[in-house]
């Protein structure tokens, strides 16, 4: 009988494998959004937190003055906005045997992964700054995320809505003029009559591939390109629609609704082990995705749990097991409230940084006891269970802000000291100061639709 090389543990130990060199690339994120940003550099020893101020607009006059008698005039007023720099960083460690052994430089492709991390960081976090914008537009006018159905998807007539919301407004184009002159106002007629058509004013959207698909596979959309432009319907393009600019990122975030029963979630109110006063409370978990730790899924906010008694008690969650790559936090009302506005406390939760004894990065399947009301900070709103929502944003000039303090520094640490004697570790890392603020609210939007897909082949 012939030995089968591939089957057989006869040869094992004398077929060797090979080891491609080149290491192959890591998935493409499309980075969009912070190049329509502001940049603000905080100056240093002025602090961490940026303060813009604007002059309110005077009422314009009711009706004319009469002869021989003042105005009563107005006071001006101002409005302020404020935002906040924070400190971000991460490393990578590596030991001594890590740096010799393997075929591919360990370091080098490190500090490459260090390299990708930092633009994706600063991304991620615009993203969810622009997520706590006021202005929404849902499509077929739904009254709310969680009223959304998934039939809901990006459809022309909502944006045309949400541009003709942002004209209204008043908010500034690209390539138009962001500042009105009385004078010329007065001598040579409307902003329209002096602008040049050459600077093809418009507003930016940005907004996810996949209900982006779906706009471009809109009857109306589709019907108006193949009289005015064939090519888009061969390429698959959106470009432009209606004084609005399409621009494409998969690291717009989404958000998908939850039983919040799934996948073994349960509820426990106890008597003991905690801090919580005699109350009714409500919980709500989210999950975040493994890469970008964005809090994607939103699970159904919970019954009543009743914690009782004359003494102080606790909630116990047995969080969801699946997706066991995802990690969970949990939210809790004040006494009586009936929506989730604080972190809880737990022991479960990280034990240093600024979210310590707070209930984030929970593992899946674990059971994890409430023992407290922590930070305030609002979960995300949920979709109605099964649905998947996207948002799109859609802005002019002057809308959102990048923050800066310092400019990003690297560090590589490589010698021996007194907590590495024998120089087993190898550290690379680096560290910035990044922070996001909507600069005018009236100035942007988000439109919020389902989707014909969700990502995921199969």
């Amino acid at each position: 009988m012939a030995a089968t090389l591939g089957t057989s543990p006869l040869y094992a130990g004398d077929v060797q494998r090979f080891l491609a060199r080149e290491v192959l690339p890591v998935a493409q994120r499309h980075l969009v959004v912070r190049q329509f940003a502001q940049k603000i550099r905080i100056p240093q020893h002025q602090g961490l937190t940026y303060t813009a101020t604007r002059y309110n607009r005077f009422v314009l006059p009711f009706g004319p003055i009469a002869e021989g008698v003042a105005p009563v005039g107005q006071a001006p007023t101002i409005s302020q906005i404020t935002g906040v720099v924070q400190q971000w960083g991460d490393r990578a460690n590596i030991t001594d045997i890590a740096e010799i052994t393997p075929l591919h430089d360990v370091l080098t492709q490190a500090a490459k992964m260090l390299q990708l991390q930092v633009p994706e960081t600063y991304e991620r976090n615009m993203f969810v700054q622009l997520n706590a914008a006021v202005q929404v537009n849902f499509v077929n006018q739904r009254g709310s995320r969680a009223a959304l159905t998934a039939g809901d998807l990006l459809d022309p007539v909502t944006v045309n809505r949400t541009v003709a919301n942002l004209k209204t407004l008043g908010a500034y184009m690209m390539n138009g003029p962001t500042e009105t002159d009385p004078r010329k106002d007065i001598e040579e007629g409307p902003r329209k009559a002096r602008a040049n058509p050459a600077t093809h004013e418009h507003y930016v959207s940005v907004t996810h591939p996949i209900p982006l698909n779906d706009f471009a596979n809109n009857s109306t959309v589709q019907l108006a390109w193949s009289y005015s432009d064939i090519n888009k319907l061969y390429i698959n393009e959106v470009g432009q629609w209606r004084g609005l600019h399409f621009c494409e990122s998969n690291m717009v975030p989404f958000w998908v609704g939850v039983a919040n029963n799934d996948s073994g979630l349960t509820y426990t109110p106890a008597i003991t082990a905690g801090n919580l006063p005699a109350a009714t409370y409500v919980i709500q978990v989210t999950g975040s995705d493994p890469q970008n730790q964005y809090e994607q899924r939103i699970y159904q906010v919970s019954a009543s749990q009743v914690v009782g008694g004359t003494t102080v008690g606790s909630i116990s969650v047995v969080l969801p097991s699946s997706p066991a790559n995802y990690t969970y936090s949990i939210y809790i009302s004040s006494g009586a409230g009936t929506q989730p506005a604080n972190l809880g406390l737990t022991t479960s939760g990280p034990t240093t940084g600024p979210y310590a004894g707070q209930a984030v990065q929970l593992a899946a399947g674990s059971t994890v006891v409430i023992t407290g009301i922590g930070v305030p900070q609002v979960p995300p709103a949920a979709p109605a269970t099964g649905v998947t929502v996207f948002p799109s944003y859609i802005f002019g000039e002057n809308y959102f802000a990048a923050l800066e303090l310092e400019n990003i520094t690297w560090h590589r640490l490589m010698n021996a000291d007194k907590s590495d004697p024998l120089n087993q570790l190898r550290i690379i890392g680096w560290k910035g100061w990044d922070g996001a603020v909507i600069l005018n609210q009236l100035f942007g939007a988000r439109i919020e639709s389902s989707a014909s897909g969700t990502g995921a082949f199969g």
